[in-house]
């Protein structure tokens, strides 16, 4: 990484919500359309991964599909889609979960490729609650495969988030200085930050 590029330099490219409260409180979109701030948050987010044997990486629908991805291709690795229910052709296991918005839902993985002894690395966004990614963990270990780690833009210090923290390794792109004001759901200018 470049001497002027210190971990969570991209952060700035999130854009606030501007549409209410049943959105996410930040998009990070605006960061992948950046190829260096997507390059470097993937590294931040493998850099405590280097000595691990990974086979696979899954992420998980939808913005887990983009992150994920990077991630993959970065460790020359196969990807698995972790998918909302209903989308897959071929026959699945399914598990219910309640996401950062208080719904029900299901996601759904292929059969075909989650098997004992592939080691698999979770990638999503953003871990609010910390329902989605505990939903996707679920399923991976009830098909056999090991969880190496969770990997996410920002894992929030909620209830969930702390589980996720204290039961697997994780990384994630915020500096230690900014994770409260994650917590806090806003973040005060990144001038200082970045200067």
């Amino acid at each position: 990484m470049g001497k002027d590029r210190h971990k969570g330099w991209y952060l700035s490219l999130m854009a606030p919500n501007t549409k209410g409260p049943t959105f996410a409180w930040l998009d990070p979109s605006r960061l992948y359309c950046n190829s260096q701030a997507l390059a470097d948050c993937v590294k931040d987010l493998l850099s405590p991964f280097h000595s691990d044997t990974i086979d696979l990486v899954a992420g998980i629908d939808a913005m887990g599909f983009i992150l994920g991805a990077s991630v993959a291709n970065t460790l020359g690795k196969g990807f698995l889609a972790v998918r909302k229910a209903g989308h897959l052709c071929v026959a699945t296991q399914n598990q219910s979960y309640t996401d950062y918005t208080g719904r029900e839902k299901t996601m759904e993985v292929r059969l075909d490729v989650l098997k004992p002894g592939v080691r698999v690395l979770l990638v999503d966004q953003w871990i609010e609650t910390g329902g989605t990614m505990k939903a996707a963990i679920q399923l991976v270990e009830r098909l056999g495969a090991t969880v190496v780690g969770v990997a996410a833009v920002a894992i929030e210090n909620t209830e969930g988030g702390k589980w996720i923290k204290e039961n697997y390794r994780f990384s994630h792109c915020i500096p230690e200085e900014l994770q409260s004001q994650i917590d806090r759901k806003h973040l005060d200018s990144f001038k200082s930050f970045n200067s």
